[in-house]
């Protein structure tokens, strides 16, 4: 065995020995500290996976449905640069945009969160799963 090997094992004795005691660094009382760590650590991995397995799931959303949803959308989204007339501003392409990011749009214009009369008044109508199938069909679509 070479020095390097012999030194690794005797490393090894000196922490199962206690470690401290022989100038390793190691507390006199590190396995109990090692214990009381994963005492507090345990609980929050447990509540972190418990956390995951209770988040609520979206609602899967059929691009199909969203497609027959869609034509009302299209009439302001689908045209190349079309301006609102009030106020003013270029009104966004919303095909291949993120699904989530639609999703959450349109539930902030339904709920208030988020305003602009014509989109309040258009999500103000749709149910969850309506909303999930019209995030589902816009983000199937190619950006353009």
């Amino acid at each position: 065995m070479s020095q390097r090997e012999q030194g690794a094992v005797s490393a090894c004795r000196a922490v199962a020995r206690g470690g401290y005691n022989r100038g390793l660094g190691f507390p006199p009382d590190w396995p109990n500290l090692l214990e009381r760590l994963m005492r507090r650590l345990l609980p929050a991995l447990a509540g972190a996976a418990l956390a995951l397995v209770y988040t609520p799931a979206y609602a899967a959303g059929n691009p199909e449905n969203g497609r027959q949803l869609a034509f009302t959308c299209s009439g302001c989204h689908g045209i190349e640069e079309y301006r609102n007339a009030y106020p003013s501003y270029r009104v966004p392409k919303i095909a291949g945009q993120n699904e989530a990011y639609l999703a959450n749009s349109l539930k902030a214009y339904r709920d208030g969160s988020r305003q602009h009369p014509t989109m309040v008044a258009q999500a103000s109508s749709f149910s969850d799963q309506d909303i999930a199938d019209l995030a589902a069909y816009f983000s199937t679509q190619g950006r353009q």
